[in-house]
């Protein structure tokens, strides 16, 4: 009896172990994914994979600029059309990731960036430094809402 309890719970801690490695996985491979977006070479192809990590309808709360973290059916498509007005408009973008914290249905990534581009509308050059915490939840895989914070 007591073989068995000892096998279950090692078998607990396994699959534990398992999902963190696995959030940990996913968190670095959507930085990479979004980092890709950024790029002064970016391409749809890019986008497009970005967008793969992300549900159909995802939630996108980007604060303090926009405080709505409601899911709706257009969520990614949503994303996809804000993201392809701003595709390539980088003259220079660096991003250095500081850490990724698995959780049990969540990831959260800090990290600092430095940009600089050309503004589409305004044709007004813009360069920025901040740093960023991205609290991703997580969903059959997925990222179902994407909650950004950023000094």
């Amino acid at each position: 009896m007591k073989k068995w309890i000892v096998i279950s719970i090692i078998l607990l801690w396994s699959f534990g172990s398992l999902a963190e490695t696995d959030l940990t996985e996913l968190g670095n491979e959507y930085f990479s994914a979004w980092v890709a977006t950024q790029s002064p070479d970016a391409s749809n192809k890019d986008l497009e994979h970005y967008l793969s990590f992300l549900k159909s309808d995802v939630a996108h709360q980007h604060l303090p600029y926009d405080s709505d973290d409601s899911r709706s059916p257009d969520g990614k498509e949503s994303i996809r059309k804000g993201m392809r007005f701003y595709l390539g408009t980088h003259l220079a973008y660096t991003a250095d990731l500081k850490q990724i914290i698995p959780a049990h249905n969540a990831v959260v990534i800090t990290y600092t960036t430095s940009s600089r581009g050309i503004h589409p509308q305004t044709n007004e050059l813009i360069e920025l430094h901040y740093s960023t915490m991205e609290v991703l939840e997580i969903e059959d895989g997925k990222v179902a809402v994407i909650r950004k914070y950023e000094e």
